[in-house]
């Protein structure tokens, strides 16, 4: 048998006492947070949910992995920062990560490879692969308990293609081919509700219905007296949603790209916010409209919101500074002032350009490298699932400490990637984490915080 443990070395020494470095140090993991990972899966069961959706066509009698097993191994990598399935050929003997699915971490045998996580990623056919985002959606509903009305984010991020897979689109802003995935976000947790793989183009209106039509009678199931709000920018003001959600019982607050038909309706309000910031001292003045429209592919009006704000801005080529009103539309079917409806209800969208970051930057969910489109679905929802599990671990951080609302990647730093010893006896498991860790009693108490309520 090939050892393939690296060779023993030498350092500069240390006090005139040699120093000398080798792998013999035992069964160790440099994943401690695993643990955290485990118990937040314990708590909230999203990787569960998802082997039960996901299809399984093997021999009953050959089989060494169990679907909950190469789930919980997949998602939980993604989780601690392993972005590829090929990092499982290394972490299939780590001593944690079998524990984290459910085996022994020294008389266990060795988890699913990078081969065997693939085909489990591209197994799914595209029907199939619609039932685990609808796992998810189920995941959701059944996690956050709503209130009389629940905010939904809906927006696209770019994710670039490096090959020739399918969907990848030409997209002219970014200068490549690439995806434009789809995601919607809860306002109120922050937890996800749906990701969807799509080319890297504007939406079309029947695309944008349908996704908020599907979303909305699947939470309707969990949430049958939640009035939902879909939140989103222009890209999704678009009429044939507008029309759903109001021969629905949904409400919606989307931007609305200006024209010169609005442009009219706010034009003296435009030129009374020009006397006075000119009278004024102020270096931006704003005021707010709301007026009904209709547009002309419109079949009833509508109310829209203007926010319009007035400062000097340098001329190009020039020396001097210039008036100018910048005006912003929002169309809804909510009841509130015009400023309300635009600064405390439209604007606070920004955040979801956070939610994205921590999906998309911090958990690798833009390495979409299969070439079937389907494949690279199931790959988005599996970095869903990774979103669920850090979501979990962070909610469990009591409020005084200053990461209970840090970025995933903090979070990584400071509490998944920890060393730990693993001692496996006849009838105990365990974990010697370093006596020197520095967030060791915050562990402690995520660890406890996440262990069920119950006997």
């Amino acid at each position: 048998m090939t050892d393939n443990t690296p060779l023993p070395f030498d350092l500069p020494s240390v006090r005139r006492k040699k120093l000398t470095v080798d792998f013999d140090g035992g069964n160790q993991s440099s994943d401690g947070g695993l643990l955290l990972l485990r118990q937040a899966e314990r708590k909230l069961g999203v990787c569960r949910r998802l082997a039960d959706a996901m299809p399984d066509r093997r021999d009953p009698d050959r089989i060494r992995h169990a679907m909950f097993e190469m789930v919980m191994a997949r998602v939980a990598a993604i989780a601690c920062g392993h972005k590829d399935a090929i990092d499982l050929d290394r972490l299939r003997h780590d001593p944690l990560m079998k524990v984290a699915v459910g085996r022994c971490p020294e008389t266990g045998a060795p988890l699913a490879s990078q081969a065997t996580i693939s085909r489990l990623e591209n197994a799914p056919s595209k029907t199939e692969a619609a039932r685990l985002a609808a796992a998810l959606l189920d995941q959701f509903g059944t996690t956050v308990k709503p209130g009389k009305q629940e905010i939904l984010d809906i927006d696209d991020t770019f994710c670039a293609a490096h090959g020739g897979q399918q969907l990848a689109f030409w997209n002219a802003h970014h200068d490549e081919r690439g995806f434009a995935s789809m995601h919607i976000y809860h306002v109120a947790s922050g937890t996800p509700v749906a990701t969807i793989l799509r080319p890297a183009r504007t939406p079309k209106g029947t695309e944008v219905r349908t996704v908020i039509k599907h979303v909305t009678k699947r939470l309707r199931r969990h949430w049958p007296n939640t009035r939902i709000v879909w939140r989103g920018d222009s890209h999704y003001g678009r009429v044939e949603a507008m029309e759903w959600a109001e021969d629905d019982g949904a409400d919606y607050i989307f931007g609305l790209a200006g024209n010169a038909a609005l442009d009219a309706f706010v034009a003296e309000a435009a030129d009374n916010l020009r006397f006075h910031h000119a009278m004024s001292s102020k270096a931006k003045l704003r005021t707010f409209a709301c007026f009904t429209y209709q547009a002309g592919s419109w079949k009833r009006p509508r109310k829209v919101v203007a926010r319009l704000e007035c400062s000097l801005q340098p001329v190009d080529g020039e020396t001097g500074m210039r008036q100018e009103v910048d005006i912003r539309y929002v169309v809804t079917s909510l009841k509130g002032s015009a400023q309300h409806l635009y600064e405390n209800v439209y604007c606070h969208r920004g955040q979801m350009e956070n939610l994205i970051k921590l999906h998309k930057a911090q958990l690798a969910s833009d390495r979409m490298s299969c070439h079937s489109a389907t494949a690279n679905q199931v790959r988005l929802v599996l970095h869903t699932a990774a979103f669920w599990l850090m979501h979990g671990v962070r909610a469990a951080i009591p409020q005084t400490s200053p990461l209970a609302t840090a970025e995933f990647a903090t979070i990584r730093e400071r509490l998944i990637k920890l060393g730990a010893r693993v001692i496996e006896y006849i009838a105990r498991i365990r974990v010697q984490l370093p006596t020197s860790c520095p967030e060791g009693a915050l562990f402690r108490a995520v660890a406890l915080g996440l262990m069920p309520s119950g006997p």
